[in-house]
């Protein structure tokens, strides 16, 4: 084993008494309740962060609607906040490193995942939307108003930044989604209170001093730490939030749209999957098995989009079960610290007992699993990685969000009875086609029920690309050079002359 060496930064870091990030700076609570973050490789305490109060969320949310009234953000011309936007990349691309082994030790993931997807993805997504801050726009159009007799109209369209929004994060990819939340708020010219799992919370607390050091003025960019059930919804019911934008599970989101619509505030929910991978016969195995294993299993299946139920075509069934079976049978766990492991801890305890319940039960039903390695016995939170073979429909690993890493592998007699499984799902966030036919590659992703649909790929995502779901899985898309419409209001102007 070869741990990666905690930089003395990164130390520092976790050893403050942090405090809640309001106004541009630290601020203690108003309250005494403190959350604790372990280390999900052994169990330990590494940091703590407070559990925010009401009276904590109305200071947060009162600093940035006066950071808003007053226009010191959104009064900027649209290159002066790219130029800030831009600046808060490079600071994260100085301390990358810092922020890679933050999220490690926070969420458990994998160093290089944290490296390559979290501090590197964080720089990529941020200078893609800073871009978009001077790419806002609106429409002229000809009107035909016939009053009164001989009148003429000039009217346009303009995009305006909504207000203040609240981006709840969740803690699969906290620093990563952190950006999807805030930095397109942020580049339409609103002011943010972003919530981090209680969790995962640290790097969301670096990113908002490093948004400072940038130069987003103070009170546009606040931080709340706290529990979901109390600083979470305390900043959905609040009447001066504008527009809520939540990454997490369906019953969450359920209920904030249902806030939400009380008082009609703007609201987008990116919520569960279970995605499904369509193989047909023609598929390359070799493709198949390396691009589903990396799909099933990143970040220990904790990932949104990632393949959780497979559907293979008779005549390739037996070729990919082997492959995927020597592919987790060959994936060594350790702590995430440790570059050389595949298979990490998940993120919490509590998350470790629920997938191991979903696993005892298809053990009880009689369900034939495959497992990979064994994992540690000194602690941490570990789950074995699996593959279900040819599950009942019924069980509830088939049907529900596991989020974690268990694959189930289905035989299908054709990729007629493999559509039909794969739609019959409540979610509709993603899912993939495994072919070398073109007209299978143009026909299937049309047909199945996702949000996105990778041909001979999964899981890849790209912030040009719009990403969402159907059904259970969400509301509203992000990414794309259309993400800022949905932080703005679309005001109509109509000039008689």
């Amino acid at each position: 084993m070869a741990l990666t060496v905690i930089l003395p930064k990164v130390l520092a870091f976790l050893e403050k008494q942090h405090g809640l990030y309001i106004q541009g700076q630290w601020k203690e609570s108003s309250g005494s309740d403190r959350l604790t973050v372990f280390d999900p490789a052994t169990g330990n305490s590494v940091s703590s962060v407070p559990d925010a109060s009401l009276l904590d969320v109305n200071q947060a949310v009162q600093s940035a609607k006066q950071s808003f009234d007053n226009g010191i953000w959104r009064g900027l011309t649209p290159c002066a906040r790219e130029r800030v936007l831009l600046r808060l990349a490079d600071l994260v691309e100085r301390d990358a490193e810092i922020l890679a082994q933050l999220e490690t030790l926070e969420q458990g993931k994998s160093i290089t995942l944290s490296r390559i997807l979290e501090a590197g993805g964080a720089q990529n997504w941020i200078r893609y939307v800073a871009g978009l801050s001077t790419k806002l726009a609106g429409k002229s159009m000809d009107v035909s108003i016939p009053l009164p007799p001989g009148a003429r109209y000039t009217s346009f369209t303009r995009k305006e930044p909504v207000g203040v929004v609240a981006g709840i994060v969740p803690w699969n990819f906290p620093l990563l989604i952190s950006v999807w939340k805030i930095l397109p708020a942020l580049a339409a010219g609103c002011s943010v209170v972003a919530k981090p799992s209680e969790t995962t919370p640290l790097t969301l607390l670096y990113l908002a001093q490093l948004a400072t050091e940038a130069g987003v003025p103070d009170g546009v960019f606040n931080v709340v730490t706290g529990r979901g059930t109390g600083a979470g919804e305390a900043l959905v019911r609040h009447p001066d939030i504008a527009k809520v934008s939540f990454t997490g599970s369906t019953p969450v989101g359920k209920r904030i749209a249902e806030i939400c619509g009380a008082r009609l505030a703007r609201v987008s929910l990116e919520l569960g999957g279970k995605n499904p991978a369509l193989v047909l016969a023609d598929a390359d195995v070799d493709q198949v098995v390396s691009g589903l294993a990396l799909a099933g299993f990143l970040n220990q299946g904790q990932v949104c989009a990632a393949c959780s139920r497979v559907y293979i075509e008779a005549p390739l069934f037996d070729k990919v079960a082997a492959g995927l079976a020597a592919a987790i049978g060959s994936m060594r766990i350790g702590p995430g610290l440790d570059e050389t492991t595949q298979i990490n801890p998940v993120v919490s305890a509590a998350h470790q007992a629920k997938i191991n319940a979903y696993q005892q039960t298809a053990l009880e039903k009689g369900a034939e699993i495959v497992w990979g390695q064994d994992v540690p016995e000194n602690g941490g939170y570990y789950v074995r990685p699996a593959l279900v073979l040819n599950p009942n429909d019924a069980l509830p690993l088939a049907r529900e969000e596991v989020f974690g890493p268990v694959m189930t592998l289905t035989r299908v007699r054709n990729a007629e009875e493999g559509l039909a499984y794969a739609n019959d799902s409540r979610f509709g966030l993603a899912a993939s086609v495994w072919t070398t036919g073109l007209q299978a590659a143009i026909d299937l992703p049309a047909r199945l029920q996702a949000g996105t649909v990778w041909v001979n790929s999964h899981v890849m995502i790209d912030p040009n690309l719009p990403f969402g779901g159907l059904k259970d899985s969400g509301l509203g898309r992000d990414f794309g050079t259309d993400w800022l419409d949905a932080f703005t209001e679309t005001k109509s102007i109509c000039i008689r002359y």
